[in-house]
């Protein structure tokens, strides 16, 4: 389970790089582009327009993600019977046809990204008290914070409750570092390339469900 979080939350800082380097909104979390808002709103900017679109685009594609993912698949414990192979292939699509909207349609890609983004973050589920949430650090920190500042207190925390938020949030991190990478230094199509990723390992869980674990 924390493999396949870590994996979702490099995805996720990946996706996210991909159209933040295109349009400058992030589609994974949206505290920072409400601020940004809000100061341009303040100082009346000539970026207002653009920027309220996007935001909009973003906050409504992020609920809608998760409005559906609460009404098709969330559960707060993980259950191998639901249909996560079919959903990570659908963000991948989401991804897919974001990218290709970029350019003509920004707007409209950065609601698609953030649909799926925020579809993703809903499949979180509970692993022994912690909600593994994929797609931004502030709860993943918290935890991390939490825990620790407990343990130096002396309190008898296990590992696992510091190594698990700390081993997702470096994988966002490390998903956006190599989207970026990728993007400025090599030109290479990073949403598409993490949309294929995403449909293709949605699609071999769903093999591997159906072939091995029905056998077991």
């Amino acid at each position: 389970m924390l493999f396949a979080g870590c994996l979702l939350a490099f995805g996720a800082g990946f996706a996210n790089a991909a159209v933040v380097f295109q349009t400058g909104t992030s589609v994974s979390h949206l505290t920072g582009d409400v601020a940004r808002l809000s100061f341009d709103l303040a100082m009346s900017s000539p970026k207002l327009a653009a920027g309220v679109l996007s935001v909009i685009a973003a906050t409504g594609g992020f609920f809608g993600g998760a409005f559906l993912a609460g009404l098709l698949i969330h559960h707060p414990q993980l259950d191998t019977a639901r249909p996560y192979g079919r959903a990570i292939s659908s963000i991948g699509i989401f991804f897919i046809v974001s990218h290709c909207l970029l350019i003509s349609h920004p707007a409209i890609a950065i609601g698609i990204a953030a649909f799926a983004c925020g579809f993703q973050n809903s499949l979180a589920s509970r692993y022994r008290g912690l909600v593994l949430r994929t797609t931004h650090l502030t709860g993943l920190i918290t935890d991390f914070g939490i825990t620790l500042g407990m343990s130096a207190r002396g309190f008898e925390i296990p590992r696992w409750k510091i190594l698990v938020p700390a081993a997702i949030a470096l994988s966002f991190f490390c998903g956006g570092t190599a989207s970026f990478v990728l993007s400025l230094g090599y030109h290479f199509p990073a949403l598409l390339i993490m949309g294929i990723a995403y449909v293709s390992a949605g699609l071999l869980w769903t093999i591997y469900k159906h072939i091995y674990l029905r056998r077991a």
